[in-house]
């Protein structure tokens, strides 16, 4: 498409407009106070880069900086140095002045835009219309709603600014302003379109042409002029413009905000969503600068990069992955010396003319994928997190910096082992040439990324090609400057201000889905990021034969330091034929896929927070709140004389006259018999709702429950299970050993913790141990299934070692700190203690009570 011509517009160069960006207020108006009428780039042939300013720091040194150090994401502690408080709140009403001033304009010119929209609407249904409905609604998309959020800003904020209080908070604003930029992506996505019709319109009709000249703007209430005359094209723009400006304002409002000011956190976290909110929308906008021409002579742009694990000759190694609109290159970073400019290494190319996916036949050839054992992978997070542990006592007791960058440096070489060794999933490609290459991603959700993005260029008219050799040099050359993903995807890699992630449980309703254009047989699953990779942790029912879903499901997610939720929706295959060889399971199809960020700011509320998450054209509906872990870790004993939830283990066991309580072993029984080659059983999180009829049915004793149980879903009768633990008045290893079993795990000496170790499970009320000792032989059956259902002794022990031993209130208020710390000091040995028991042969009841070991230390 041709670039509409910038009629009465300056002519702006795009990095001009890059640069423009950077500021706002004053610097935006001319001499008499009108803003200055900025176009769409020159030479921008359809969408243009959103500029992500300084508060985006690697991705702007890059762009705009050729790869000089970037500007810092965020601001200072405290104040500037050298600024006084008195000073800095002063500026930070001159800010917000300034940000008024231009708001205002915005809302003016968004006005503009809508003033001929009504007229023109009337007469689409005359026998004369100017324009009809769809190319109405196609131009102003999403205008309307971009105009009442602004307005709603803007007359809130006003009366603040106005009646200036230092302590006044505004924060909450930016925050809501920041929550709508949804609305924002939709525009972008509809920009492209909206201009094409606009200058269709043009060319076919002399009456839209005069209206779309010559747009009426008014000036502000100070300003001499009264109207400002500007094209559609211009005015169209503004929002693309302005979707930068929030996060600009916030950048310099955080500057000049003390830290302890009630504003600071809140505009912390409007900032981070802005910032998220730009990445995102820069990930689905295809141009790019340009980097070198393709054989058909077009320009050839890069869509999508990204650090990948590629399997190699046997071994696993990191790759910066650039796929471009014709070739996809494999790239290894250069060790270069110091102060010298990094450089890709090319490993190879592959034309996208020649790339094709295997299919599952032609994977069963392929060598397979030997996962990375579990316990190394556990260990490696505990090194993680005790590394994490002393970083910060080092900061507090302002420890040299020469040793905080060594535990840095540590933290970084665990960090990046865990990313390397962690990823299970296959992604294969074949060069149809002959060459296969196979990359190991953390989730499904990345795989359908990459293949889909590869699969759009391959709809065009691609030519197969070799690259010359210095061609190849150019074109690896402008892998560093065109890259998007500047680091490696490791929390050593983050600010120390970057949110920690969330801790505890994420409850989550997912209600519906809309959008599908015909029947099948649909479902969901749910993942959350942990240690810096995606983890799936349920999986709704599968609604058959509908365009309409509506699973009202709920599931309790545990998260780790989770800062991410994605949805997946699948079509289930039932045809058997179709197995992927690398994991033995049926591969479904993926009809779209959606993530949002786990604000904790919205999240953490005791109410409901409902959203819709939109994935190529389908809405998927889903309501979500959150319990942090240190509330969680609170028992409250049941106040009910009868029932088994929340009453003490004794009481049920001498009531039922039983070793082990009856809901223990039937969900048991009932997982063995239909549940232990289901993949990720006691990982997946069953529906909430089921999961509170069978407490129901347990806790009234009902005749029925043998019945209901056979009809349960698997996954709702595993959670049963793990709640029944949970809701426990104390865990199963008691409050009173808790401290015990921290120091026995930690023992160095393998036969001394042996001896307390056992020692401390004849310490154990009898009830307690009967029923831990049968749970144990339980699990390792499960894992005796790992090949199928996926679950390791350490995968269970990850699982059920929280619920089973936490400290109590009172130890865990002593002892912990923060949230990070309750997983990185109690969590981690919690699960060692499961696992130790997990590893040991097997121990009998009676043979514990009559051996009688040397450790005689009173516990």
């Amino acid at each position: 498409m041709e670039p509409l011509s910038h009629r009465g517009l300056p002519r702006l160069s795009w990095i001009d407009t890059l640069y423009s960006n950077f500021s706002y207020g004053a610097d935006d108006y001319d001499a008499e106070g009108n803003e200055e009428q900025k176009g769409p780039p020159e030479g921008s042939e359809t969408m243009p880069y959103i500029d992500e300013s300084p508060t985006m720091s690697p991705q702007l040194s890059a762009r705009s900086q050729g790869g000089e150090d970037s500007i810092s994401p965020t601001p200072p502690e405290g104040l500037a140095p050298g600024v006084e408080a008195g000073k800095g709140l002063e500026m930070r009403k001159l800010v917000l002045s300034g940000f008024l001033a231009s708001e205002e304009i915005y809302i003016n010119q968004l006005e503009a835009l809508l003033l001929p929209m009504k007229p023109l609407k009337a007469t689409a249904t005359t026998s004369q219309p100017v324009l009809t409905i769809q190319q109405i609604e196609t131009i102003f998309y999403k205008i309307q709603d971009i105009y009442e959020i602004h307005k709603e800003f803007y007359d809130n904020l006003c009366p603040k600014v106005q009646q200036w209080d230092s302590q006044v908070t505004m924060g909450h604003l930016f925050q809501k302003l920041a929550s709508q930029l949804g609305v924002y992506k939709a525009f972008v996505d509809n920009y492209k379109v909206a201009l094409e019709t606009a200058e269709k319109c043009s060319q076919s009709n002399n009456q839209f042409q005069k209206i779309s000249e010559e747009l009426k703007v008014k000036g502000p209430k100070d300003s001499r002029d009264s109207h400002t005359s500007v094209t559609m094209e211009a005015l169209l723009y503004k929002p693309i413009d302005r979707v930068t400006r929030s996060t600009l304002v916030l950048h310099d409002l955080l500057k000049h905000t003390p830290v302890d000011h009630p504003d600071y956190p809140l505009l912390q976290d409007a900032l981070r969503i802005s910032q998220n909110f730009l990445s995102s929308i820069n990930e689905d906008i295809d141009p790019r600068r340009t980097a070198v021409t393709t054989p058909k002579g077009e320009t050839r742009q890069l869509v999508k990069d990204g650090f990948l694990v590629e399997v190699s000759e046997s071994s696993r190694k990191l790759r910066h992955v650039f796929l471009f609109t014709d070739v996809l290159l494999c790239a290894k970073l250069k060790k270069t010396s110091a102060g010298k400019h990094q450089q890709y290494d090319c490993k190879w190319y592959i034309p996208l003319a020649d790339l094709v996916f295997p299919s599952p036949e032609e994977s069963e050839a392929s060598p397979q994928v030997h996962p990375f054992p579990d316990h190394e992978l556990e260990d490696m997070k505990m090194k993680i997190s005790a590394l994490k542990s002393e970083i910060q006592k080092e900061k507090a007791n302002k420890g040299q910096s020469r040793a905080i960058e060594r535990l840095k440096k540590k933290m970084f070489e665990n960090e990046f082992l865990l990313l390397l060794n962690s990823p299970t999933i296959p992604f294969r490609i074949h060069n149809r040439n002959g060459k296969s290459y196979l990359f190991l991603l953390s989730s499904d959700y990345e795989r359908s990324e990459w293949r889909e993005a590869i699969q759009k260029l391959q709809k065009k008219d691609l030519q197969a090609f070799v690259l010359s050799s210095v061609e190849l040099q150019v074109l690896t050359g402008s892998c560093f400057k065109l890259r998007t993903v500047h680091n490696i995807p490791v929390t050593s890699n983050k600010d120390d201000d970057e949110s920690p992630g969330l801790y505890g449980f994420l409850h989550v309703i997912v209600h519906s889905a809309k959008g599908f254009k015909q029947s099948a047989n649909l479902y969901c699953t749910l993942e959350v990021d942990s240690f810096g990779y995606f983890v799936s942790k349920a999986k709704t029912r599968v609604f058959r034969d509908t365009t309409e879903p509506k699973w009202d499901e709920e599931f309790e997610i545990e998260l780790e330091g989770s800062q991410s939720l994605r949805i997946l929706c699948y079509e289930k295959c039932y045809d058997k034929t179709k197995v992927n060889k690398d994991n033995n399971e049926i591969v479904d199809k993926i009809m779209g896929k959606g993530q949002i960020q786990l604000d904790p700011q919205t999240v953490e509320t005791k109410n409901w927070h409902t959203d819709v998450i939109e994935m190529n054209g389908i809405k998927v509906e889903f309501s979500m709140k959150f319990t942090s872990r240190d509330m969680s870790l609170k028992r409250t004993p049941s106040k009910k004389q009868s029932g088994v939830f929340g009453v003490k283990i004794s009481v049920v066991t001498k009531r039922e006259r039983s070793k082990v309580p009856y809901i223990v072993r039937q969900c048991v029984e009932e997982v063995e018999k239909r549940g232990i080659e289901e993949v990720g059983i006691y990982r997946i999180s069953g529906v909430a709702t089921d999961i509170q009829a069978l407490k129901a049915v347990f806790d009234a004793n009902n005749k029925d429950i043998l019945l209901m149980l056979s009809d349960m879903d698997i996954n709702a009768i595993a959670g049963t299970l793990k709640l029944y633990f949970r809701e426990l008045p104390e865990p199963l290893l008691t409050d009173r050993l808790y401290p015990a079993f921290m120091e026995g795990i930690a023992l160095s000496d393998p036969a001394a913790k042996e001896n307390c170790m056992m020692h401390l499970l004849r310490s154990l009320p009898d009830p307690n141990l009967i029923t831990f000792l049968f749970l144990l032989e339980h699990l390792k059956r499960v894992a005796e299934k790992e090949p199928i259902n996926k679950m390791s002794l350490h995968n269970l022990a990850t699982v059920f070692g929280p619920t089973l031993l936490r400290p109590s209130e009172v130890e865990s208020k002593a002892h912990l700190t923060s949230a990070a710390d309750i997983w990185s000091h109690d969590v981690m040995a919690q699960v060692q203690v499961l696992l130790y028991y997990l590893q040991h042969p097997p121990i009998s009841f009676a043979e514990l009570k009559r051996n009688t070991l040397y450790f005689s230390t009173d516990v």
